[in-house]
């Protein structure tokens, strides 16, 4: 794998030359660990109530309320038919309301989660282990635009 061609790389506008790029050659098993768990937590074989697209479409969502363009671009490819769940401006319809309120809260006001906002999604239906997978999910893309942010920051590049 070429570190380079990572989704983290490429969000992050990471060029092949410079201090930078050295520095990510040196951990390049950072890069490729991060590509291996996006693909884990993206497209898994095992989907639950939660298919890739969805999760796609909840990954650029994320993004895009995280200014990360490139990044929210690349997610969005894998949404399909479901990129207007990307738009921070809908709010997920009837069938995907209580999903979209959770990840926005989350996304946006981490530290006012609680115990009540699981509730609410098991009440809602959502199994306990499509929970797990939806907070793998949120966790993961979390991770995903700190390390965007900071390889541009590093680069002294602008989102």
């Amino acid at each position: 794998m070429n570190v380079f061609d990572t989704t983290t790389a490429t969000a992050a506008g990471l060029g092949q030359v410079g201090s930078v790029a050295d520095a990510v050659r040196a951990r390049a098993n950072i890069f490729e660990m991060t590509q291996a768990a996006e693909d884990a937590v993206l497209r898994p074989n095992e989907t639950g109530a939660l298919p890739h697209d969805l999760r796609a479409a909840l990954a650029a969502r994320m993004a895009r309320q995280a200014g990360e363009t490139r990044l929210a671009e690349h997610h969005l490819a894998g949404a399909g038919a479901l990129t207007n769940l990307a738009d921070p401006q809908q709010d997920g319809g009837k069938m995907h309301a209580g999903l979209i309120s959770f990840v926005d809260k989350v996304a946006t006001q981490t530290r006012d989660i609680a115990a009540r906002d699981i509730v609410d999604l098991q009440g809602a239906g959502m199994s306990d282990p499509d929970i797990v997978r939806l907070c793998e999910l949120v966790a993961f893309v979390a991770y995903q635009i700190r390390v965007v942010a900071g390889v541009r920051l590093m680069q002294g590049a602008v989102a």
